[in-house]
């Protein structure tokens, strides 16, 4: 099965209709990016700005559940993603330990305070990559490969400075794309997108990525750090 199987063929858009869909993706990704780039306390603001233009162009655009994902046909067959996303998090979390990098909460309930908002926000990405940016992706894009690594594209630079996040984003929204497009259910991506975003936060030094910050605030992280030693 080829990655143009993936999918269906689009029929031809008028060039009005294009334009809209480019425009469904231009301005949302442009306030992502504007959230990500500007400080605080301004960035909370653009946040509820990209926020609200997410959900009004969804639903303008509203796909249905079935395409979107949004649904509990082959969640078993595809559970086996999240299984993997776990067996990696043995492993990383097993080397971290020997590296003496491994910096785990002291229980279940700091686990969960710790990483609940974080599981959240994860769904929620999954969610902009899988069931926005890349069906509109496949609008406009030759075929199902192209839709998937543009959108996967995309997802990487909003990662960008992070010298770990920018690439392990790139590998993971590629494969989660065409997965996406394989079996067409969100929820098992969702959770494999948590599973691993929680690893590389539990075995990855804060020094090197910052603990997970993107954009200004992977460049500030530095003087972050001196504000809270001062205090």
């Amino acid at each position: 099965m080829t990655s143009n199987d993936l999918a269906p063929p689009q029929p031809a858009m008028p060039p009005h209709r294009r334009r809209r869909v480019a425009i469904e993706i231009a301005v949302p990704y442009a306030l992502i990016l504007a959230v990500i780039w500007t400080p605080r306390p301004a960035q909370r603001w653009l946040w509820w700005v990209a926020a609200a233009a997410v959900v009004f162009f969804t639903c303008i655009s509203f796909d249905g559940a079935r395409a979107m994902g949004l649904r509990t046909t082959n969640f078993l067959r595809s559970l086996w993603v999240a299984v993997v996303a776990l067996l990696i998090a043995a492993a990383a979390v097993s080397v971290a330990a020997q590296l003496h990098t491994l910096h785990a909460p002291t229980g279940p309930i700091q686990f969960i305070r710790n990483y609940f908002a974080y599981t959240i926000w994860a769904c929620a990405q999954q969610f902009l990559l899988q069931c926005y940016f890349l069906l509109r992706f496949l609008r406009l894009a030759p075929g199902a490969r192209s839709a998937a690594l543009l959108s996967a594209g995309i997802f990487a630079v909003a990662h960008l400075p992070n010298p770990v996040l920018t690439p392990i984003t790139f590998l993971w929204g590629s494969a989660a794309c065409f997965l996406f497009l394989h079996y067409r259910n969100l929820f098992p991506l969702a959770l494999a997108h948590a599973i691993l975003g929680i690893t590389i936060a539990l075995t990855v030094p804060g020094h090197v990525d910052h603990n997970m910050r993107v954009g200004w605030s992977f460049l500030t992280y530095s003087a972050h750090l001196r504000r809270l030693h001062a205090r």
